[in-house]
Protein backbone atom coordinates (compact mmCIF):
# COMPACT_ATOMS: atom_id res chain seq x y z
CA UNK A 1 0.00 0.00 0.00
CA UNK A 2 1.25 3.02 -1.05
CA UNK A 3 2.14 6.21 1.24
CA UNK A 4 -0.53 8.73 1.71
CA UNK A 5 -0.54 11.79 -0.34
CA UNK A 6 1.39 15.13 2.16
CA UNK A 7 -1.41 17.54 2.98
CA UNK A 8 0.53 20.67 2.15
CA UNK A 9 2.24 21.75 -0.69
CA UNK A 10 4.56 24.35 1.19
CA UNK A 11 5.88 24.84 4.34
CA UNK A 12 7.23 28.08 5.31
CA UNK A 13 10.15 27.74 8.24
CA UNK A 14 10.56 30.37 10.89
CA UNK A 15 14.02 29.67 11.64
CA UNK A 16 15.57 31.04 15.03
CA UNK A 17 13.55 29.47 17.82
CA UNK A 18 12.32 27.12 15.08
CA UNK A 19 14.57 24.48 13.81
CA UNK A 20 17.40 26.50 15.26
CA UNK A 21 17.97 26.31 19.17
CA UNK A 22 19.05 29.60 19.80
CA UNK A 23 17.11 30.83 22.75
CA UNK A 24 19.59 30.35 25.42
CA UNK A 25 22.07 32.44 23.28
CA UNK A 26 19.89 34.99 22.91
CA UNK A 27 19.46 35.22 26.54
CA UNK A 28 22.89 35.23 27.04
CA UNK A 29 23.77 37.92 24.38
CA UNK A 30 21.17 40.26 25.98
CA UNK A 31 22.42 39.54 29.64
CA UNK A 32 26.02 40.48 28.15
CA UNK A 33 24.42 44.30 26.99
CA UNK A 34 22.32 44.68 30.31
CA UNK A 35 25.67 43.65 32.16
CA UNK A 36 27.51 46.21 30.62
CA UNK A 37 25.20 48.95 31.90
CA UNK A 38 24.69 47.84 35.24
CA UNK A 39 21.25 46.78 34.26
CA UNK A 40 19.17 43.90 35.85
CA UNK A 41 19.83 40.49 33.85
CA UNK A 42 17.58 38.02 33.07
CA UNK A 43 17.50 35.53 35.43
CA UNK A 44 16.39 32.43 32.99
CA UNK A 45 15.60 31.44 29.57
CA UNK A 46 11.76 31.09 30.89
CA UNK A 47 11.98 34.73 32.03
CA UNK A 48 13.27 35.81 28.51
CA UNK A 49 10.73 33.74 27.05
CA UNK A 50 8.11 35.53 28.80
CA UNK A 51 9.39 39.10 27.35
CA UNK A 52 10.60 38.58 23.94
CA UNK A 53 8.48 39.48 20.93
CA UNK A 54 7.90 41.56 17.84
CA UNK A 55 8.39 45.06 17.25
CA UNK A 56 12.20 43.83 18.78
CA UNK A 57 12.03 47.76 20.29
CA UNK A 58 8.89 46.59 22.18
CA UNK A 59 11.08 43.76 23.37
CA UNK A 60 13.91 46.21 23.85
CA UNK A 61 12.08 48.53 26.26
CA UNK A 62 10.92 45.40 28.62
CA UNK A 63 14.00 45.08 29.35
CA UNK A 64 14.91 48.39 30.49
CA UNK A 65 16.49 50.07 27.38
CA UNK A 66 15.62 53.54 26.72
CA UNK A 67 16.14 55.03 23.06
CA UNK A 68 16.34 58.62 23.99
CA UNK A 69 19.85 57.55 25.72
CA UNK A 70 20.85 54.81 23.31
CA UNK A 71 19.41 54.55 19.75
CA UNK A 72 18.07 50.94 18.78
CA UNK A 73 20.18 50.70 15.94
CA UNK A 74 23.16 50.96 17.82
CA UNK A 75 21.72 48.88 20.65
CA UNK A 76 20.84 46.19 17.62
CA UNK A 77 24.22 46.33 15.90
CA UNK A 78 25.73 45.59 19.30
CA UNK A 79 23.27 43.12 19.99
CA UNK A 80 24.15 41.39 17.00
CA UNK A 81 27.39 41.38 17.10
CA UNK A 82 27.53 39.95 20.39
CA UNK A 83 24.56 37.15 19.68
CA UNK A 84 27.02 35.83 16.66
CA UNK A 85 29.60 35.03 18.49
CA UNK A 86 27.17 32.64 20.87
CA UNK A 87 24.87 31.40 18.88
CA UNK A 88 27.34 29.69 16.50
CA UNK A 89 27.80 26.82 19.12
CA UNK A 90 23.91 26.65 19.15
CA UNK A 91 22.36 23.09 17.69
CA UNK A 92 19.09 22.24 15.30
CA UNK A 93 16.63 21.47 17.59
CA UNK A 94 16.30 17.15 18.02
CA UNK A 95 14.14 16.02 14.88
CA UNK A 96 14.45 18.79 12.88
CA UNK A 97 16.61 17.13 10.20
CA UNK A 98 14.42 14.25 9.84
CA UNK A 99 10.91 16.55 9.40
CA UNK A 100 13.14 18.23 6.58
CA UNK A 101 14.05 14.93 5.25
CA UNK A 102 10.16 13.84 5.40
CA UNK A 103 8.26 16.88 3.81
CA UNK A 104 11.14 16.46 1.00
CA UNK A 105 10.62 12.66 0.57
CA UNK A 106 6.95 14.11 0.31
CA UNK A 107 7.72 16.52 -2.28
CA UNK A 108 6.84 19.50 -0.58
CA UNK A 109 8.29 22.60 -1.20
CA UNK A 110 10.21 24.39 1.50
CA UNK A 111 11.25 27.83 2.62
CA UNK A 112 12.53 29.51 5.25
CA UNK A 113 11.06 32.91 6.49
CA UNK A 114 13.06 34.61 8.87
CA UNK A 115 13.72 38.17 10.84
CA UNK A 116 17.18 37.98 10.51
CA UNK A 117 18.92 39.85 8.08
CA UNK A 118 19.43 36.97 5.00
CA UNK A 119 23.48 36.98 5.02
CA UNK A 120 23.21 36.17 8.44
CA UNK A 121 20.60 33.48 7.78
CA UNK A 122 22.51 32.04 5.38
CA UNK A 123 25.69 31.88 7.74
CA UNK A 124 23.53 30.04 10.23
CA UNK A 125 22.25 27.49 7.91
CA UNK A 126 24.60 26.38 5.62
CA UNK A 127 27.00 24.50 8.39
CA UNK A 128 24.05 22.48 9.02
CA UNK A 129 23.97 20.69 5.54
CA UNK A 130 20.32 21.36 5.10
CA UNK A 131 20.48 24.32 2.90
CA UNK A 132 19.25 21.69 0.05
CA UNK A 133 16.02 21.08 1.51
CA UNK A 134 14.78 24.90 1.07
CA UNK A 135 14.03 26.42 -2.08
CA UNK A 136 14.56 29.86 -0.48
CA UNK A 137 15.88 31.05 2.61
CA UNK A 138 14.53 34.47 2.81
CA UNK A 139 15.36 37.15 5.52
CA UNK A 140 15.33 41.01 6.10
CA UNK A 141 17.66 43.54 4.64
CA UNK A 142 18.44 44.82 7.58
CA UNK A 143 19.32 44.05 11.39
CA UNK A 144 16.34 45.79 12.93
CA UNK A 145 13.95 42.73 12.20
CA UNK A 146 10.79 44.57 11.78
CA UNK A 147 8.15 42.61 10.00
CA UNK A 148 8.42 39.27 8.07
CA UNK A 149 5.07 39.75 6.44
CA UNK A 150 6.03 42.38 3.54
CA UNK A 151 8.65 39.79 2.66
CA UNK A 152 6.38 36.77 3.02
CA UNK A 153 3.92 38.51 0.97
CA UNK A 154 5.84 38.56 -1.80
CA UNK A 155 6.84 35.15 -1.74
CA UNK A 156 3.65 33.70 -1.63
CA UNK A 157 2.15 36.46 -4.36
CA UNK A 158 5.38 34.95 -6.74
CA UNK A 159 4.99 31.22 -6.11
CA UNK A 160 0.94 31.26 -5.32
CA UNK A 161 1.40 27.58 -3.25
CA UNK A 162 -1.72 25.53 -3.20
CA UNK A 163 -1.63 25.46 0.05
CA UNK A 164 0.80 26.35 2.98
CA UNK A 165 1.42 25.63 6.15
CA UNK A 166 3.75 28.33 8.43
CA UNK A 167 5.66 26.91 11.22
CA UNK A 168 7.11 29.18 13.87
CA UNK A 169 7.69 29.66 17.59
CA UNK A 170 6.11 33.16 18.40
CA UNK A 171 2.96 34.79 18.18
CA UNK A 172 4.55 37.07 15.46
CA UNK A 173 4.23 33.80 13.20
CA UNK A 174 1.09 33.42 13.72
CA UNK A 175 0.14 37.30 12.72
CA UNK A 176 2.69 36.21 9.65
CA UNK A 177 0.49 33.25 8.81
CA UNK A 178 -2.81 35.61 9.08
CA UNK A 179 -1.47 37.83 6.96
CA UNK A 180 -0.51 35.89 4.52
CA UNK A 181 -3.49 32.99 4.18
CA UNK A 182 -1.58 29.97 5.41
CA UNK A 183 -2.17 27.69 8.61
CA UNK A 184 -0.06 27.70 11.19
CA UNK A 185 1.64 25.53 13.74
CA UNK A 186 3.83 27.17 16.84
CA UNK A 187 6.01 24.69 18.31
CA UNK A 188 7.11 25.65 21.98
CA UNK A 189 10.45 25.54 23.34
CA UNK A 190 11.65 28.55 20.91
CA UNK A 191 11.57 31.96 21.68
CA UNK A 192 8.17 32.63 23.83
CA UNK A 193 6.42 30.44 26.28
CA UNK A 194 4.19 28.20 25.19
CA UNK A 195 0.85 29.80 26.80
CA UNK A 196 1.44 32.92 25.11
CA UNK A 197 1.44 30.55 22.10
CA UNK A 198 -1.84 29.27 23.02
CA UNK A 199 -3.33 32.64 23.63
CA UNK A 200 -3.07 33.68 19.99
CA UNK A 201 -5.36 30.66 18.98
CA UNK A 202 -2.64 28.73 16.78
CA UNK A 203 -2.57 25.04 16.77
CA UNK A 204 0.61 24.22 19.57
CA UNK A 205 3.10 21.91 19.64
CA UNK A 206 5.60 20.26 21.77
CA UNK A 207 8.40 19.84 19.65
CA UNK A 208 8.96 19.62 15.82
CA UNK A 209 8.34 15.35 15.84
CA UNK A 210 4.84 16.20 16.57
CA UNK A 211 4.76 17.85 13.03
CA UNK A 212 5.39 14.83 10.93
CA UNK A 213 1.78 14.06 10.85
CA UNK A 214 0.67 17.61 10.12
CA UNK A 215 2.49 17.43 6.95
CA UNK A 216 3.26 14.17 5.91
Amino acid sequence: MGRRMAVYSHIIWDWNGTLFDDAAACLRAMNQMLGRRGMPTLVSVEQYRSLFGFPVEDYYRRVGFDFDKEPLADLSAEYIGIYHRLAARSPLFPDAGTVLEDAHQRGLRQVVLSASQVDNLVSQIEPFGISGYFDEMLGLADILAASKIEIGRWYIDRTNPERALLVGDTIHDKEVADALGTDCVLVAGGHQDRMRLLASGARVVDGLSALRDLIV
